[in-house]
């Protein structure tokens, strides 16, 4: 690619642009989204939850908005706007997923998955061919896709564990939300996290405990379901914690954090929800 009205041209602007853009984004500091983008993943988290006591069909809206903020801000978080291809695409993986999920019977949801996967990596590949910028530009745009269409994927996990244990997808939107505004709280790094970790598991613990989507405890389990909610808790806010690491990184603009600092929290949850849900039943 070249630039326009740049005073150097040729081989040497080529090679020197992503040398330069290696070394800009090798001191990248490490920047927390902040109280807003937490405050718009609570919001988020409990639109999870309270679809969620709907079933399938009342969980699904909310999956498809993480779907697609996903997309959009896992691309502009590798440097990459607008790539409105890879993102459509990454985006339309994502609504595939959720019709393998919702057509496919029960015992078959995981294959149904795996071979969207599958058909959606050689989309990936076929839409690199069109691809004209250098290797290292191609390789980058072929890395962002793929893990983007991973991500809008693996996000299908909350709808997945809904039918299993829906007090599971419940817990762990409510420990999400508690987590990401207990990070934003302005503290010392490693107070922060453990505030938002203790945050979660209590969190966890009092959800579980009153019944939360539809699982109630009483007499004798209640000690034991507290506890299993304070793991569950504890696990999703840690998860929330791991997304939100991940969206700090690489000097993220507003966008960055109004997208990925909004949404990984959630998308980083989603692949421990279905096995918890198996868990608990």
């Amino acid at each position: 690619m070249s630039g326009a009205g740049g005073a150097t041209s040729g081989p040497a602007a080529a090679t020197g642009a992503p040398r330069a853009r290696a070394r800009h984004r090798a001191r990248s500091p490490i920047i927390s989204p902040g109280p807003l983008p937490a405050l718009l993943t609570a919001v988020l988290a409990g639109l999870l939850a309270a679809g969620a006591t709907l079933g399938q069909a009342g969980l699904l809206p909310a999956v498809v908005v993480l779907q697609a903020v996903t997309a959009a801000g896992w691309f502009r978080l590798n440097g990459m706007w607008p790539a409105r291809q890879g993102i459509a695409l990454a985006f339309a993986g994502g609504l595939a997923a959720d019709a393998a999920l919702l057509l496919a019977p029960e015992d078959r949801a995981t294959e149904g998955l795996l071979g969207t996967l599958g058909l959606w990596y050689l989309l990936v590949l076929l839409l690199q061919l069109r691809h004209h910028g250098s290797s290292e530009e191609r390789l980058a745009s072929l890395t962002a896709t793929a893990a983007a269409t991973l991500l809008t994927v693996v996000a299908v996990g909350h709808l997945a564990a809904v039918e299993v244990a829906e007090s599971v997808v419940v817990v762990t939107g409510l420990a999400v939300a508690v987590a990401a505004l207990a990070r934003a709280v302005p503290a010392p790094g490693v107070v922060s996290v453990v505030l938002a970790l203790a945050a979660a598991a209590a969190t966890g613990a009092v959800a579980q405990a009153a019944g939360v989507g539809g699982d109630a405890g009483g007499g004798d389990a209640d000690a034991l379901t507290g506890l299993w909610g304070a793991g569950l808790g504890l696990a999703a806010g840690a998860c929330a914690l791991v997304g939100l690491r991940v969206a700090s990184y690489d000097f993220p603009s507003r966008f960055v954090h109004l997208t990925a600092g909004v949404a990984l929290p959630l998308t980083a949850a989603a692949p421990a929800v279905y096995p918890l849900a198996r868990l608990l039943v």
